[in-house]
């Protein structure tokens, strides 16, 4: 057994129990904890298939956003979990049955799955130079063949982020919010206020 395979089968057993153990730890904290490992086991595992940039982008990304952001809402909000679980035996059946249809898609897929000659004897047709690596061949192929559909997911995640905002931001009662117009518009009359204070008296 090479060096290779040998890191391969470390990192994917420690990627498959780990995200099992996201769905099995009674914590949630723990889970998300499993998760960061997962993300963490799947970078190695991008690493050994030379694609270091999707690596680092899971690693940055995935762990040091979207996982410790998990982390943070898990740990800062009082979630009473007891209550979220006192109806999962009402939908086990459910969950089993659609549990089963998937793993036998999956079985299905995984059978039937046949390798097209002609594709495997296909030529590429733009290959990568030989002394590009692999983040400036992504950066290339994005930012030419692909400019506009990366520009059209910008777009799409900028509106999201956007109705997100709008959908959360509500007037409430007893909150002062700064109204910059109003700050702008204030003369000094209005700004500051002069008392005279008798001598050895409050105001």
């Amino acid at each position: 057994m090479t060096v290779n395979a040998a890191f391969f089968y470390l990192f994917a057993t420690l990627t498959v129990a780990s995200a099992f153990m996201v769905i099995a730890s009674r914590n949630p904290v723990q889970s998300v904890l499993f998760l960061i490992f997962a993300f963490v086991n799947a970078a190695g595992l991008f690493v050994l298939l030379g694609a270091e940039f999707l690596a680092m982008i899971l690693v940055i990304v995935y762990v040091g956003a979207v996982a410790v952001l998990f982390l943070f809402v898990v740990m800062m909000l009082d979630v009473d979990f007891a209550a979220l679980r006192q109806g999962f035996l009402q939908y086990l059946p459910v969950g089993a049955l659609i549990g089963i249809i998937f793993l036998l898609e999956l079985v299905l897929v995984i059978c039937a799955y046949v390798a097209d000659p002609h594709l495997l004897q296909a030529k590429v047709q733009a290959p990568i130079a030989s002394q590009m690596t692999n983040t400036e061949a992504i950066g290339h192929v994005l930012y030419t063949q692909y400019f506009y559909f990366f520009q059209a997911a910008g777009l799409i995640l900028l509106i999201a982020m956007i109705g997100a905002i709008v959908l959360t931001l509500r007037d409430r009662v007893g909150v002062r919010r700064q109204d910059i117009s109003r700050q702008n518009a204030r003369t000094q009359e209005q700004a500051v206020e002069v008392r005279k204070v008798p001598f050895r008296e409050g105001v």
